[in-house]
């Protein structure tokens, strides 16, 4: 198994962004959150804690698998 974890890179699109962390495990839990303002970016990590990242709200993410827009269209 690669030791190596995989970045993400959400970027705001608008103020009040929010980034959840979701556990491993048998029991899919919130771990972390965090709140982002328009054009703020965070670099998140998929670690042993962390199955997945929700995105609520407007932002860019990229990922070595490409790039996707979260969000409501226009």
């Amino acid at each position: 198994m690669n030791n190596e974890k995989e970045y993400i890179v959400i970027k705001a699109k608008e103020n009040g962004v929010t980034v959840i962390g979701l556990t491993r495990g048998t029991d899919t839990r919130f771990h972390h959150s965090e709140k982002l303002d328009k054009g703020e970016v965070m670099v998140a990590q998929f670690t042993e804690h962390t199955s997945a990242i929700k995105v609520r709200g407007k932002a860019e993410i990229q990922t070595s698998h490409g790039s996707v827009e979260s969000g409501t269209e226009d």
